[in-house]
C-alpha cells in the first residue's frame, strides 16, 4: 500500500491588494510541492482584487478555493480558511507578500522528516522592486531539529509570525485567532508552540515581506494596548502547558513581548496624551510581574544581550524611556 502525499493548505487572507495580489498567487500555484490548496478569502475587498481571485479561480479551480465575507478583520478572515482546510498541515501567506518555489517543499520534508508539529524558515524584506531591504534570521543558534523540552528558549527568542510557518493541522483543533485585535499573532501562534514537542528550521529566506509604501506611515495608537492582552492570554496557557515549570522562559517572552514589543510600537504614537497613558498600562503590567529593569536590560535573545544588538536610536529611545525620562523623548520625537 503506497502512502498518500501530505497535503497542505495554503490561507491567503485578502483585503484591497489588487496591486500586488497576482505575484503573491503567482508564487503558490508555482510551488514545486504540488499537493496543495489555495483558500483565498476575500475580507470585503473594495478595489479589483475579486476579479483577480476570480480569474485565478477559474484558471486554476483544481488549486484554489474562494470565499468572500464582509470585512471582519486578517483574524475572521484567517479563521475562514481555518474552517475549510482540509489539509494536514496549514500555511498562512498575506496577500502582498510572495514565497520562494521551494518554500512549502522543504517545510514539509522537515516536519515530515522530524516529526515536528511546527516549521520556521527565515524572512526577507523586500521594497516593491523585489530588492531585499532586510534580512530576517529566525533562530540563528539552534539545530535544524529542535527539541522544546531541552531547547525551550526557543519560546522567548523566535519571532510569532503566522506567515512563515507550517503548522500541523492538528494543532488548530480547539484554536482560532482571536477577532477584533491587532497583535493576532502574539495572541495565538504562542499558544500553538505551547502544544509542540519538536519543532524544526530551515536557514533559508523563503518568505519575502513586501514593504508597501504607503503602509509606513501607519497610525499608532490604543490599538497597541492589544499587545499586552495578548501577553496576558499566552500567559494563561502557559500555567496549563507542559512547560508551565519553565519560568525563566516565561519572563523572558514577557520582557520580548511584553516590554520590547510593546515600547516598539509606542515609539511612534504621536497622541502625547496617550502616549503617557499607555506609558502607564505598561508599568502596570511591568509591576504585576515583578519585571525589574536589570531583568530587561539584561535579557538575551539568541544568546546575545537584545538592547546591544539594536541600532542606536532604537538603543537611546529604551534607555531614555527605562530611565524615566519620557519627556525627554517626546522633544525627541
Amino acid at each position: 500500500m503506497t502512502n498518500v502525499p501530505s497535503k497542505i493548505s495554503i490561507i491567503v487572507p485578502v483585503y484591497n491588494v489588487e496591486k500586488y495580489l497576482a505575484k503573491c498567487l503567482d508564487s503558490l500555484i508555482n510551488q514545486t510541492y504540488q499537493n496543495i490548496e489555495i483558500l483565498v478569502v476575500n475580507d470585503g475587498s473594495t478595489d479589483g482584487s475579486e476579479k483577480i481571485i476570480s480569474d485565478f479561480s477559474e484558471i486554476f479551480p483544481e488549486k484554489i478555493q474562494s470565499f468572500y465575507k464582509k470585512n471582519g478583520g486578517l483574524s475572521d478572515a484567517r479563521n475562514i480558511g481555518l474552517d475549510n482546510a482540509t489539509g494536514d498541515y496549514i500555511g498562512f501567506v498575506d496577500s502582498d507578500d510572495y514565497v520562494s518555489g521551494t518554500m512549502f517543499e522543504e517545510m514539509l520534508h522537515l516536519a515530515e522528516k522530524h516529526k515536528a508539529e511546527m516549521v520556521i524558515c527565515n524572512i526577507q524584506k523586500v521594497d516593491e522592486n523585489g530588492n531585499v531591504t532586510q534580512k530576517l534570521t529566525q533562530i540563528p543558534n539552534m539545530p535544524e531539529k529542535i527539541d522544546l523540552e531541552t531547547h525551550f528558549s526557543v519560546f522567548s527568542d523566535i519571532s510569532y509570525f503566522a506567515c512563515n510557518k507550517l503548522f500541523k493541522k492538528d494543532l488548530f483543533a480547539t484554536k482560532r485567532f482571536k477577532k477584533g485585535i491587532f497583535f493576532e499573532d502574539i495572541q495565538l501562534i504562542p499558544q500553538l508552540l505551547l502544544e509542540c514537542k519538536t519543532i524544526a528550521q530551515t536557514q533559508k529566506y523563503h518568505y519575502q515581506y513586501l514593504e508597501r509604501q504607503n503602509s509606513i506611515s501607519k497610525t499608532h495608537n490604543e490599538k497597541g494596548l492589544d499587545i499586552l492582552q495578548s501577553v496576558e492570554d499566552v500567559e494563561v496557557a502557559f500555567e496549563k502547558s507542559v512547560y508551565s515549570d519553565k519560568r525563566k522562559e516565561l519572563k523572558n517572552f514577557q520582557i520580548l513581548e511584553g516590554v520590547y514589543t510593546f515600547l516598539a510600537y509606542l515609539a511612534f504614537v504621536k497622541d502625547e496624551k496617550l502616549f503617557y497613558e499607555m506609558s502607564a498600562k505598561l508599568d502596570v503590567f511591568r509591576k504585576k510581574r515583578n519585571i525589574k529593569m536589570k531583568d530587561i536590560l539584561s535579557y538575551s535573545r539568541f544568546d546575545k544581550n537584545y538592547i546591544l544588538s539594536l541600532s542606536v536610536s532604537k538603543r537611546i529611545f529604551y534607555l531614555l524611556f527605562f530611565a524615566g525620562q519620557k519627556r525627554l523623548i517626546r522633544k525627541l520625537m
